[in-house]
């Protein structure tokens, strides 16, 4: 039998155990989160993108009427020349503190005047019973008794 195991020699993991512990101490030697790549965007860029979001975009000059994920994306590569995913976008918009936002659809031929005298006008669709009209005995709905 080899001293590898699955290709990784036996001595390199316990080097590495005691390098952990020599920089560490034992707290080196309890698996954490491995540190993954760094991220494409800076501080720099997270606070221009927190601003540009905030200011709005400029119909004229950016050539949309409200931000999308995919604008965001665009507008990045274009001042920053960073290619980030949509999902990123989405991830970092969210640790800045924004939340997507939907307007409520309306169609397009909706008259507001039409609207609110259908909402004055209307009876509600339920009304509270009168007393009494419910009232029916167990016995006579149908239902089996138990008589002891």
């Amino acid at each position: 039998m080899k001293d590898t195991m699955i290709g990784v020699d036996l001595a390199k993991i316990v080097r590495d155990w005691v390098i952990r512990f020599n920089a560490r101490g034992p707290s080196g030697l309890i698996n954490g989160k491995a540190p993954g790549n760094q991220g494409k965007l800076s501080d720099v860029h997270r606070q221009a993108l927190a601003k540009i979001v905030e200011s709005g975009p400029i119909p004229a000059v950016h050539g949309v009427v409200r931000w999308r994920r995919k604008d965001l994306v665009q507008w990045l590569f274009q001042e920053y020349r960073i290619s980030v995913d949509e999902t990123t976008i989405g991830r970092e918009l969210k640790a800045l503190g924004f939340a997507k936002l939907s307007a409520r659809p309306r169609h397009y031929a909706q008259n507001e005047g039409d609207l609110e005298s259908f909402k004055k006008s209307s009876p509600p669709h339920w009304q509270q019973s009168k007393a009494g009209s419910r009232r029916t005995s167990r016995l006579s709905s149908g239902g089996l008794s138990f008589c002891s």
